[in-house]
């Protein structure tokens, strides 16, 4: 019988799994005594010279360290020593504001723009100019004006959902099917009632994969941005354990931060096809 299509991509995926997990074994692995020493030097240099120990951490340390973490993610120990859960929590509190507030400015703005030629043309160059600009390139300006470096990390949140969300919402308005409208014009249905019941159900799917699109940057910068203004989340995580040089933290918090992103883009995702339907 043949498998089906899931079932062989899981199979070849965990086919794909095991041999990174190898190689990357092998290539950590101790190869023995490299070279005779003085005590007091060896004790400096660690395992690393005096054993031809690899600096990187094998998938035995590594799993071995993130199960430690899943047994207290949410511990608090004080300013600079946190639980993971709590650093993760954090980071989605920041996401999901200054995501909600993209959300709130962009889709009606983005249905003005789409519904309306002339809004179209006099803002297309706001936006063409501030659309490239770096979402950190904002952070300084943030943090002078608004002096709090969390308020700040969830403006930069907004500034970066905000232009994906803005831009296809204006697309699929802009794109509904002309024979749609005129038909509600012919029954004479209002400008707010055809946005509600035509335009919005025609315009969905392209609105939910910027809304998509938008959460996977938002989540990018939310690392970056919380190195930069540093205190929680897992952005400030990674850098703190890298000041400690603890690598095996800093590959643990790479790992989740990719996991709850894929969990993020699922969501979304799975609510675009829920609105898609064929024509």
């Amino acid at each position: 019988m043949t498998l089906s299509l899931r079932l062989r991509a899981a199979i070849v995926s965990i086919a794909l799994l095991a041999v990174f997990l190898g190689a990357w074994h092998l290539a950590t692995r101790g190869t023995g005594a490299t070279a005779n020493m003085s005590p007091e030097y060896a004790k400096l240099m660690g395992l690393t010279a005096t054993q031809g120990k690899s600096a990187m951490p094998g998938p035995v340390d590594v799993g071995a360290k993130l199960w430690e973490h899943l047994k207290r993610p949410f511990y608090d120990n004080g300013p600079n020593d946190k639980g993971l859960g709590i650093q993760l929590a954090y980071s989605m509190g920041r996401v999901a504001l200054g995501y909600f507030i993209a959300v709130v400015v962009a889709i009606p703005l983005g249905f003005l723009i789409g519904m309306s030629p002339l809004i179209s043309k006099a803002l297309d160059p706001f936006i063409q100019i501030l659309k490239p600009i770096s979402p950190l390139a904002w952070m300084p300006l943030a943090l002078y004006t608004i002096k709090d470096s969390s308020i700040s990390a969830i403006f930069v949140i907004f500034i970066c959902s905000v232009w994906p969300m803005l831009l296809n919402t204006a697309f699929g308005v802009a794109s509904v099917r002309k024979e749609w409208i005129n038909v509600a014009r012919t029954l004479e249905v209002g400008t707010v009632r055809r946005a509600f019941t035509v335009i919005l159900p025609a315009a969905a799917p392209t609105i939910l994969t910027g809304m998509r699109i938008s959460i996977g940057i938002a989540w990018l910068v939310i690392v970056a941005a919380e190195m930069l203004v540093g205190g929680t989340g897992i952005g400030y995580f990674v850098w703190n354990e890298w000041n400690n040089l603890s690598i095996t933290n800093v590959i643990i918090a790479i790992l989740l931060i990719g996991i709850v992103g894929m969990l993020l883009d699922q969501v979304l995702a799975r609510f675009t096809r829920m609105v898609t339907f064929p024509e």
